[in-house]
């Protein structure tokens, strides 16, 4: 093995333990695709962690100058494991640099807009926080068909995932000062930034709240079924993984109560591995119809 390959190693091995960290579900859900193409996802993922990490970073004095220097950093000779695996798998997959720029551009939002609208309003966010992520990962899966006609469905798939974090996470989103449920929704049922405060704080439930967590519940459900399609469009040794994934995430949405506003939710073990171990077979049958 050459020193440059070695090195390589090195950096998609970083990024992986990136993701086995902090995106445990996402995790579990690749070891179900090939080998060759594993390294790939994690360095996309580890990407998009360290730009949520300094948006998130109360200490960074600079973020948005910490964001620009991120975005340079793209242009130029790789300097650090997760830019070295990433540049390479952007060469490796033909993967439109304009993806990265979309999604720097979201996390940019994140510094100064701290509420939105409505759904379309807070689409344009979504765009580049999750429908790129999407689009960026087609080309590493594979499709049977071409691949602008599988990219919506991903994008989409991009959103319900999305959304779905949103509803886990509406508590410490709140915690930063941001509020991701769109106000049009919120006040439709009598729901204000006071009255969320007040249930994280006091940790009781309301019949407010609920109503409008079960709308947006609903919404990422219809997102779910409209993205569902394009799993049959990616390559057979993809799809038990995207299939898991699919799986485990609108699994969260039934979690979703007044309880997310002060405690994270997660599947059980017991549930993930009752999806993912028929996903592994699937996996592996695939690749031996395949390979």
């Amino acid at each position: 093995m050459s020193p440059g390959t070695a090195s390589l190693a090195s950096a998609y091995a970083a990024c992986r333990r990136v993701n086995a960290r902090y995106g445990k579900t996402f995790f579990l859900a690749t070891t179900l695709l090939r080998p060759d193409q594993r390294p790939a996802v994690h360095a996309l993922y580890a990407f998009a962690r360290w730009a949520d990490e300094i948006v998130d970073a109360a200490d960074v004095p600079d973020r948005a100058g910490e964001l620009d220097r991120l975005e340079r950093l793209l242009g130029a000779e790789p300097s650090t494991p997760v830019l070295h695996a990433l540049a390479d798998t952007v060469r490796r997959y033909d993967i439109d640099r304009a993806l990265f720029t979309d999604f720097l551009a979201s996390m940019r939002m994140d510094l100064d807009v701290t509420e939105y609208a409505d759904l379309d309003a807070l689409g344009v966010y979504v765009h580049g926080s999750a429908e790129v992520i999407g689009l960026q990962m087609v080309p590493v899966l594979g499709t049977v068909v071409p691949r602008a006609e599988a990219e919506p469905f991903a994008a989409r798939l991009g959103v319900a995932f999305q959304l779905t974090n949103f509803l886990r996470d509406v508590g410490e989103d709140l915690d930063r000062g941001r509020v991701y449920l769109p106000l049009e929704v919120l006040t439709a049922h009598g729901v204000d930034r006071e009255l969320l405060h007040w249930v994280r704080r006091h940790r009781r439930a309301n019949v407010r709240v609920q109503r409008a967590l079960d709308e947006l519940v609903a919404h990422a459900h219809a997102v779910y079924r409209s993205a569902e399609p394009g799993i049959g469009m990616l390559s057979p040794a993809s799809r038990p993984c995207v299939r898991t994934a699919f799986t485990l995430y609108r699994d969260i949405l039934g979690l979703v109560s007044c309880e997310v506003l002060w405690r994270r939710v997660a599947v059980p073990n017991a549930r993930r591995l009752a999806v993912a171990v028929p996903g592994a077979g699937r996996a592996m049958l695939a690749r031996a119809v395949t390979g």
